[in-house]
This record gives structure tokens, C-alpha cells and sequence, in this order.
């Protein structure tokens, strides 16, 4: 793996919204052709979770909304992510080196954990349906990697810019072929971690979600790369 620098939190609303109020959203050079396509058709000017009212943004909850907490990690389809990405000057990282920076130590042992050892538990993260909402990143500094990189599983899934694709020597499991293989196509995603509606029995190293990179509705979040 190639030397990287990564947040060490997601991005938050706070960040985003600058991005928003630069115009972002209207800039079709930080937009491949099909998300900025997506976008023009879909008349999308803002994070799905996002609300306009007469005192600015807020967020909707699984409850109601609230004036938007600048601290949470904002979520947002993969388009949206690379858009702010190539308008910072950075990007999104591989499936690899998420794995990395979640599960490598300076040592070179991989953790089954970002944390070390110990089974997911509520000091380590925002996920296992505790909560309804992210919550202000950094939250959890006992689930940080040994690199110090907060919420990486938790809080919400971490896009990455990997295609979901299979791994050598893939077979489709018999009680359930069509669970991931249907979705090797090119036209998905992987993405790792967990959100707050995660159960904690698909927490473990080997789980690969997916989505497809315009999908707005999930809840997913991201974080920089710097080669």
C-alpha cells in the first residue's frame, strides 16, 4: 500500500455547508457527466438530509428536524462526496486503504477491530440502532484506530472509490446466490464501516456494503485522501 495521508474525521455539515454556500452545487467541473446529469435532473442543490427554512438549514431526523448540527457528519450520495473531494483537492479512498487506516497498525498486524481486540460496544462507536442520528464526530475516541482516525466504523458508512466488484476465488453462497453477486455489475460502490442503524453481528473486517453512487437516501458519510 502506497503512503497516504487520511482525515481523521468525516466530513462534516459544517464543511459541506461551505461548500454549498461557494456554489458547489452549481459548478459542472467538480461533477462527472453523469452526476452532474443526476443532479440537473433531479434538481438536487443540497444533501437529501438537508432542509432550507426561513433561518437557514436544518436536518431531518427520524423525528422531526432540527437547525443542522455542524458537528455530525453529513451524509451524502458517492457523487455528492467526490464533488466536494475534487473542490478541496483531495479524493475519496480505495477499499484498501480504508482498510488501512481502520485495521493496520505501525507494527503491519491487522486488528480484527479499529480499536484493537475487544468486541463492538457502546464506547466504540455510534451503530448497533443506540441512537436514531449520527452524532458529533469524534464521539467515541475509545473505537479510534491505531493511527488515531476517529469513527471509521460507525456514524455512518464510509464511501469509498472502489467498484464492488468480487474478490479472486469468489463463490456465491448456496442459501443465498444472489447475496452479493447480482450486484456485480459496475454500477455500485463499496462501502465500509457502519452506521448508526448497523447491528453490531455485520461488524467485522470482512463486511462490504454497496450502493449505487447516486442513491441519496443512505446513510453514509466520507473522508479526504491525500496521496
Amino acid at each position: 500500500m502506497p503512503a497516504f495521508v487520511i482525515d481523521q474525521h468525516d466530513v462534516t455539515n459544517a464543511e459541506y455547508r461551505e461548500f454549498v454556500d461557494a456554489g458547489g452545487y452549481a459548478r459542472e467541473d467538480l461533477w462527472s457527466p453523469e452526476a452532474w446529469a443526476w443532479r440537473q435532473r433531479e434538481g438536487i442543490g443540497a444533501p437529501t438530509f438537508w432542509e432550507r427554512d426561513g433561518e437557514g438549514w436544518s436536518w431531518r431526523t427520524m423525528f422531526g428536524a432540527v437547525p443542522l448540527p455542524l458537528a455530525w457528519p453529513v451524509y451524502v450520495s458517492h457523487a455528492e462526496a467526490e464533488a466536494f473531494l475534487r473542490w478541496r483537492g483531495d479524493r475519496l479512498p480505495t477499499e484498501g486503504e480504508y482498510h488501512r487506516a481502520a485495521f493496520g497498525t505501525p507494527g503491519g498486524v491487522e486488528r480484527p477491530f479499529p480499536w484493537g481486540d475487544a468486541p463492538p460496544g457502546a464506547a466504540h462507536g455510534n451503530f448497533g440502532n443506540m441512537l436514531f442520528d449520527p452524532v458529533a464526530v469524534g464521539t467515541h475516541p475509545a473505537g479510534a484506530s491505531a493511527w488515531g482516525i476517529h469513527d471509521l466504523i460507525g456514524n455512518g458508512w464510509e464511501w469509498t472509490s472502489t467498484p464492488f466488484e468480487p474478490f479472486p476465488g469468489f463463490q456465491a453462497m448456496a442459501s443465498y446466490p444472489e447475496y452479493s453477486a447480482d450486484f456485480y455489475d459496475g454500477k455500485h460502490i463499496v462501502m465500509k464501516g457502519a452506521s448508526p442503524a448497523t447491528p453490531i453481528a455485520t461488524i467485522r473486517r470482512s463486511f462490504r456494503n454497496w450502493f449505487r453512487p447516486h442513491y441519496p437516501y443512505v446513510y453514509a458519510t466520507f473522508r479526504g485522501v491525500r496521496s
